[in-house]
Formats: C-alpha cells, sequence, structure tokens
C-alpha cells in the first residue's frame, strides 16, 4: 500500500522552469503563468498528453500586481475543487507551496481547508491535514 499522502505541488515563483520536471515525480502541479513557465509546462504536456488534473500540470493566472500570498489565497478554492474528494480518490491530504513563505495569515486561510501541520522548506513551505479533514465536504 502506498504511505506517501496525495500531495499538490502549488509553484507561485514565475521563474520556476526545469523544476518542474522534478515536482511533476511526485504528484499533480499548479504553476502560475509566466513565459518560462509556460515553456516548461508546454514540454510536459506534449511529452505526456495523457497526464490529467490529477496527475499533470495546471497552468493558472495571476495578476502582477498580486502578491504570491494572496496568489496561494485565491486559488485554494479551485485547488480543493479539483483536488478534494468530489474529484480525486483519495483526496489530497498535503502541498507543497513554492515561491512564498508560511505566514500567520497563510496558516489561517489554509487551517480553514484542515491544514493543521506546517514545514519549512528552502522554496517555500509543506503543509499536511489528516485524512478525516480532507474526506470533509460542504452540501
Amino acid at each position: 500500500m502506498n504511505q506517501q499522502p496525495y500531495s499538490v505541488s502549488i509553484v507561485l515563483d514565475r521563474n520556476c522552469g526545469q523544476l518542474l520536471r522534478e515536482l511533476i515525480e511526485s504528484g499533480p502541479v499548479w504553476i502560475v503563468e509566466s513565459p518560462a513557465n509556460r515553456e516548461s509546462s508546454q514540454q510536459l504536456w506534449e511529452s505526456s498528453p495523457t497526464r490529467t488534473h490529477l496527475d499533470g500540470v495546471t497552468l493558472f493566472k495571476a495578476a502582477d500586481t498580486s502578491s504570491p500570498e494572496e496568489t496561494l489565497v485565491g486559488w485554494m478554492d479551485a485547488i480543493e475543487l479539483h483536488h478534494r474528494v468530489h474529484s480525486a480518490d483519495p483526496p489530497y491530504t498535503a502541498i507543497r507551496v513554492i515561491g512564498t513563505p508560511v505566514t500567520t495569515h497563510l496558516r489561517e486561510v489554509l487551517a480553514t481547508f484542515g491544514f493543521d501541520s506546517f514545514t519549512v522548506t528552502d522554496e517555500g513551505f509543506r503543509a499536511f491535514r489528516p485524512l478525516a479533514a480532507a474526506l470533509e465536504f460542504d452540501d
């Protein structure tokens, strides 16, 4: 049985480039649109055309005036929609965020999605939630 949690990488760094190839090996990636990130995404789409949103790359837009933190907050509902209990089995229980540190505000926002454990990394942070929190949903 696979002991690794279903994890989604969220890239807020507009110059992620080739790191994308490494990230996709551990699960789906949501990556902010920029010329460098679009080029890397396009290469992955062409080399792996059968990947879906559950195991591939999703490119998303963010205003140039939005901070990475604001961008993450703004996209969490969409990430939930695409990787939680209605869309994935099992639902995701971990995120790897690249391009912003975990702030008090982010901890508070992510707690509303059930995330209760955070680890700082060189590129940002990781957040985890129990499977039970990921299985809860509003009707």
